[in-house]
C-alpha cells in the first residue's frame, strides 16, 4: 500500500502524522511511504530523517493526497483538503465528526473510509489513540489555567501553589477520565487545592486511592458543580463521550455564579466543549471572556508540544496503520474490534451511529 504523510495545515498544528521512526516500521513492512516536505519540521523531524527512514518526499499536499491509498494524519481535515480526498481512499486520523457538520458532510460526499482516532475501542472501553493525546491536553490545560490566572494575562492574580500563609488556587475537574486524571495530579504538583468529579462511583473510588492528599473527589451533579463553582479560581472541562458531542456542564447562567477572572480550560471543545459559553479558539488566539470569565478553548493543545505529542501519538497509532496497510481496511477492521469501532464513514455512508443520531443522519452499521 501506498501511505501518505502530509503537512498539517490547521491554525498552529505543527504535529506530524507519523515520525520517522514509524514511517521505517511501514517501510520494513514493504509499503510505499510519500511524505510531504517540510511536514516534520514543526515537531523536530527534517526531511532528511524521513529519507534516511525510506519515505519519498513530495513537495505539495496535493501530490501526497494524489498518490497515497491511505492518508495518516493528526487533525481533520479542513475546506482546502475536502476536494483531495477521493472515493475508496482511507484517511486515518481524529475526525471529532459530533461536532463538525460541514466536515461530516464533506467527508460523506468524497466517498472515502474515514477511520477515527477518537472513536478505536478496546473491548473494556479504553480508547488507546485518544490516550496518548489526553494525557498531553491533561496536563497543558493546568498549565495553561495557572498562566491565564495572572492579573496580567486577565485572571485573578493568584499563583497556584500559593505561599506560606497563604491559600492556594482552588482547581475543579469535569471529569475523572485520562484527561480528568492528568489535569488533577498537575495541578496537585503544583500545590493547588482539586477537586474531581465523575458520575462513576467505582472510578470515584479509584481516583480517590489513588490521588494525592490535595486532590478530593466529588460526585458530578449540577447542584454540586454550582456549589464548587462559588469559590473555585480554575476549572478543567475533560468529559467525554466517545464520538458524541460533549453535555454542557457549565451553562451560561453558571458564569454568574463565578469571581471576575475564574479560568475555564475546555478541553472538550473538540466534541463540542462542556461550557456553554466555550468557542473554539487557536494557539494564535488562545482565550477569550464573557461576563468577566476567562475562556481557554484551543481545539488542538497538544499541537503546543509537537515533537512529545507526534511521538507519543506515533507509538499509539503505528500498529493499526500498520494493520491496515497490511491487511486492508476490511480484513484488518474483521480481525480487530477496536479499530471497527474507529470506522465512521465507507462510501457515503455514516457507519457510527452517535454521529449519525447527531446530525439525523441514515446509520449503516458496518457488518451490512
Amino acid at each position: 500500500m501506498k501511505v501518505g504523510i502530509p503537512k498539517e495545515i490547521k491554525n498552529n498544528e505543527n504535529r506530524v502524522g507519523m515520525t520517522p521512526s514509524g514511517v521505517a516500521e511501514l517501510v520494513r513492512h514493504g509499503h510505499t511511504v510519500v511524505v510531504q516536505c517540510g511536514a516534520g519540521e514543526g515537531s523536530g523531524f527534517p526531511d532528511a530523517d524521513y529519507v534516511a527512514a525510506g519515505a519519498e518526499m513530495l513537495p505539495s499536499i496535493e501530490d501526497v493526497y494524489r498518490e497515497a491509498d491511505m492518508i495518516v494524519k493528526v487533525k481533520e481535515p479542513i475546506s482546502p483538503e475536502y476536494a483531495l480526498i477521493r472515493k475508496g481512499q482511507v484517511v486515518f486520523t481524529y475526525f471529532h465528526f459530533a461536532c463538525d457538520r460541514p466536515l461530516t458532510d464533506a467527508m460523506l460526499r468524497s466517498g472515502a473510509t474515514c477511520i477515527a482516532y477518537e472513536t478505536v475501542e478496546q473491548p473494556n472501553h479504553s480508547l488507546p489513540l485518544l490516550i496518548p493525546m489526553s494525557e498531553v491536553a491533561g496536563r497543558m490545560a493546568v498549565q495553561n489555567g495557572a498562566y491565564y490566572l495572572q492579573k496580567t494575562k486577565g485572571g485573578k492574580g493568584k499563583l497556584m501553589a500559593g505561599v506560606p500563609g497563604v491559600k492556594p488556587a482552588k482547581v475543579l475537574v469535569l471529569g475523572g477520565g485520562t484527561v480528568g486524571e492528568a489535569a488533577a495530579r498537575i495541578a496537585a504538583g503544583m500545590g493547588a487545592d482539586v477537586t474531581i468529579t465523575d458520575i462513576s462511583l467505582p472510578r470515584l473510588k479509584q481516583l480517590d486511592a489513588e490521588m494525592p492528599a490535595n486532590v478530593h473527589t466529588l460526585y458530578s451533579s449540577e447542584h454540586n458543580i454550582r456549589r464548587e463553582l462559588r469559590d473555585v479560581d480554575v476549572v478543567i472541562g475533560s468529559v467525554l463521550i466517545p464520538g458524541d458531542a460533549a453535555p454542557k456542564l457549565v451553562t451560561r447562567d453558571m458564569l454568574k455564579l463565578m469571581e471576575p477572572g475564574t479560568v475555564l480550560v475546555d478541553v472538550a471543545i473538540d466534541q463540542g466543549g462542556c461550557f456553554e459559553t466555550s468557542h473554539p479558539t487557536t494557539h494564535s488566539s488562545p482565550v477569550y471572556e464573557v461576563d468577566g470569565i476567562v475562556h481557554y478553548a484551543v481545539a488542538n493543545i497538544p499541537g503546543a508540544v509537537p515533537n512529545t505529542s507526534t511521538t507519543a501519538l506515533t507509538n499509539a497509532t503505528l500498529r493499526y496503520a500498520v494493520a491496515l496497510a497490511d491487511k486492508g481496511w476490511r480484513k484488518a477492521c474483521l480481525e480487530d474490534s477496536a479499530l471497527c469501532r474507529g470506522v465512521n464513514i465507507v462510501d457515503g455512508k455514516c457507519c457510527f451511529e452517535p454521529v449519525a443520531k447527531v446530525w439525523d443522519l441514515p446509520y449503516f452499521p458496518l457488518e451490512l
